[in-house]
C-alpha cells in the first residue's frame, strides 16, 4: 500500500534518544546499559513511526485522469477512480453521448499522500478548482466552478468519480448490483430490489434520479422508476464486514455504471454569466453500519438530507 515516505531526520534521532533516556530513568538502569540494546530500541522506533500512516487512515495518488486511494479496510488494498470523467450539457437523457458531454482537461497543481489538489478546464470558458483530502476512512472533495465568460453556459451537471468496486464487492458486472444499494421510501434498498428497466439509447447500467431533478436531463442509460430519498449510493464488501458509499451535497443522478462502478453524480443547474458556484462530495469507506452511513451523511450535507 503506498505509503508517505518516511526520512530519518536529525530531530527525529534526538527525540529518539531522549526517549531512550526517559526510558532508562523510569526503570532505574544504570549507565552500564548495553549499546546493543539502545541502538535495538532506536531500530523499534524508527520501524513503528514508518509504519504509522498505514494503519491510521487512506493515502491517495492520481495519474492519467485515475485516482488511486489505498486503505487497510479496502480488499486487495486499494479502490481505482476514474477521476474526472465527463462534464454534461443538458437534454442528455435523449440524445448521443457525444452531443452532451463537454471537452475538458484536468492538471495536477499539488500533490502529497493525503491531499491532491487539481485546475480543470471545460471548453474555453469555464474552470473548476477542486480538492480531494483523504482521512481515516473517508474522502473529502470540493469543487468550485466558475464562468469566466460572459456568456451562460449550459453545464448541467457533471460525473466527477467513476467509482469501481469490483474488488470491494468481489463481484463482476452481473452480481454485483445484489451487493450495491441506495436508500429509498422502504428503507436501504440493493439495487437488484429496485423497479428496473432496460430501454435506452445506452442499454446496460441504470440510473437513480431523485425529486426536483429534470428527467430530460438526466444519463441516457436505463432510468429506474426508483426513486433515491437521499444523495447515497453504496456497496458491501465481499466479507460484509466493511461499506462503501459516496454522496455529494446537490444529487443529479445516481448511477450504477458498466464496468462494476458506482456514482454520486453533482447537479449543477448551469452557469450565469461570471458565475461561481461551489459543490462538495464525500467517499465513505467504513465498517458495515448502514446507521452509523447515515448520521455521518446528515452530519456533512444537513440541507441534503431534510429531504429524507
Amino acid at each position: 500500500m503506498p505509503q508517505k515516505p518516511f526520512r530519518i531526520t536529525g530531530r527525529f534521532v534526538l527525540d529518539a534518544f531522549r526517549a531512550i533516556l526517559t526510558w532508562k530513568a523510569r526503570i532505574n538502569l544504570t549507565s552500564r546499559v548495553a549499546p546493543g540494546l539502545v541502538f535495538a530500541v532506536l531500530l523499534s522506533m524508527i520501524a513503528n513511526v514508518g509504519a504509522a500512516p498505514s494503519a491510521e487512515g487512506l493515502t491517495i495518488a492520481w495519474t492519467n485522469n485515475h485516482l488511486t486511494v489505498a486503505g487497510p479496510k479496502l480488499p486487495g488494498n486499494t479502490l481505482d477512480i476514474w477521476y474526472l470523467e465527463a462534464f454534461c450539457r443538458s437534454n442528455s437523457t435523449h440524445q448521443i453521448w457525444g452531443k452532451t458531454t463537454i471537452p475538458h482537461k484536468t492538471e495536477l497543481v499539488s500533490a502529497s499522500p493525503t491531499q491532491l489538489r487539481f485546475r480543470t478546464t471545460v471548453s474555453t470558458s469555464v474552470e473548476m478548482l477542486h480538492q480531494v483530502t483523504a482521512r481515516r476512512d473517508e474522502l473529502d472533495f470540493t469543487f468550485e466552478i466558475k464562468n469566466l465568460s460572459a456568456a451562460p453556459v449550459d453545464l448541467e451537471w457533471f460525473q466527477p468519480a467513476c467509482i469501481r468496486v469490483d474488488r470491494f464487492t468481489g463481484k463482476n458486472q452481473n452480481t454485483f448490483i445484489a451487493r450495491s444499494f441506495i436508500f429509498t421510501e422502504q428503507g436501504l434498498t440493493t439495487l437488484d430490489k429496485t423497479r428496473r428497466h432496460e430501454e435506452a439509447i445506452y442499454h446496460g447500467g441504470q440510473v437513480y434520479v431523485p425529486s426536483g431533478i429534470n428527467l430530460s436531463n438526466v444519463n441516457p442509460r436505463p432510468l429506474s422508476e426508483t426513486r433515491p430519498v437521499n444523495g447515497l449510493i453504496g456497496c458491501f464488501s465481499a466479507d460484509n464486514q466493511y461499506l462503501f458509499a459516496t454522496a455529494s451535497d446537490k444529487t443529479h443522478e445516481l448511477f450504477e455504471g458498466i464496468n462494476v462502478c458506482l456514482h454520486s453524480d453533482p447537479h449543477v443547474g448551469g452557469l450565469g454569466p461570471h458565475e461561481t458556484k461551489k459543490i462538495r462530495s464525500k467517499v465513505y469507506i467504513m465498517f458495515n453500519d448502514p446507521q452509523e452511513l447515515l448520521k455521518k451523511y446528515r452530519r456533512d450535507f444537513p440541507s441534503a438530507s431534510q429531504k429524507e
